[in-house]
C-alpha cells in the first residue's frame, strides 16, 4: 500500500513509474501510444527509368495533329499514377528537314507542348537543345510536329530534360531535402558513374523515381548496373 506521496505526485502517476521501472529493468521496450499508427512504412524502393526521347501535347495541338475531337489513346501506364504513354505519335521535323519520324506522345496532355530528346537526338535533327527543367521553356528552340491529321509549328519548346527525381514529401523528409534541392545518383556498373545534380521534384503522392535520357542511360550501362543509390549532395 502507497502512502505517504510526494507533493504533486498522485497514486496512478506512481504506479506508472514503478510499472516502468519494472519493465525497464526486465528488458521490455516502451513504445508510446502515439507511435503506434496504421500508417504504412515508408517505400524506400528506387525506381530509375531512363526516357526516350517524347513529347507533351495540348488538347489543341492534340486535335489539329490527329483529328477533330480526337484525345490521347492510353497505351501502357507509366510508373508514376495517372501518367502514359499513348498510342500516338508524331513526327519531329528539325532544321534542314531532318527529321525523326516516330516520337511518342506521353499523356495526360498539358497546357503547353514540348518536346524532349537526349542530346544525340538533338545532333540528328541539328537543334542546339538546353537543358531546361519539363516546363522551363521560355527562348527555347521549337520545330515542326507532323502528325495524321496535320501539322503544327512550335516557336519554342524543344529541350533536353534535366535529370531529375520525383518523390513524396515524406522521401524528402527521409532524404533531408525539399523540393528545388539537388541529389547525386550513383550508378554501380562495369561503366559505374555518379550523375550529380538531380533536380529534386518533390510532392503530395509523387513514388520515388530518377528520370534520365538515353544518352546518360547508356553512358552508364543502367540495364547492367549492379546497384543504384540517391544520395544527398553537400
Amino acid at each position: 500500500m502507497l502512502s505517504g506521496l510526494p507533493a504533486g505526485l498522485d497514486r496512478p502517476s506512481v504506479e506508472r513509474i514503478v510499472r516502468e521501472i519494472v519493465l525497464k529493468s526486465q528488458g521490455v521496450a516502451l513504445v508510446a501510444a502515439s507511435h503506434l499508427t496504421d500508417e504504412p512504412a515508408l517505400d524506400l524502393k528506387l525506381v530509375v527509368s531512363i526516357s526516350a526521347r517524347h513529347c507533351h501535347l495540348t488538347d489543341e495541338h492534340v486535335e489539329k495533329l490527329f483529328g477533330p475531337g480526337r484525345t490521347l489513346t492510353p497505351q501502357k501506364s507509366l510508373y508514376q499514377d495517372g501518367f502514359y504513354a499513348a498510342e500516338e505519335t508524331v513526327m519531329v521535323v528539325g532544321p534542314k528537314r531532318k527529321m525523326l519520324p516516330t516520337v511518342r506522345v506521353l499523356g495526360p496532355t498539358r497546357k503547353a507542348s514540348q518536346v524532349e530528346m537526349a542530346f544525340t537526338d538533338g545532333i540528328s535533327l541539328g537543334i542546339d537543345l538546353p537543358v531546361r527543367a519539363s516546363g522551363k521553356l521560355s527562348g527555347t528552340p521549337g520545330c515542326v510536329l507532323v502528325g495524321p491529321a496535320g501539322a503544327i509549328e512550335l516557336v519554342e519548346g524543344v529541350i533536353r530534360a534535366e535529370r531529375h527525381v520525383h518523390m513524396s514529401f515524406a522521401h524528402a523528409a527521409h532524404f533531408g531535402v525539399k523540393d528545388g534541392d539537388r541529389m547525386s545518383l550513383v550508378i554501380k556498373s562495369q561503366c559505374g558513374l555518379v550523375l550529380r545534380d538531380l533536380l529534386v521534384r518533390a510532392d503530395a503522392t509523387s513514388k520515388l523515381e530518377v528520370h534520365i535520357d538515353t544518352d546518360e542511360g547508356n553512358a552508364a550501362d543502367l540495364d547492367n548496373a549492379q546497384s543504384v543509390e540517391l544520395i544527398k549532395q553537400a
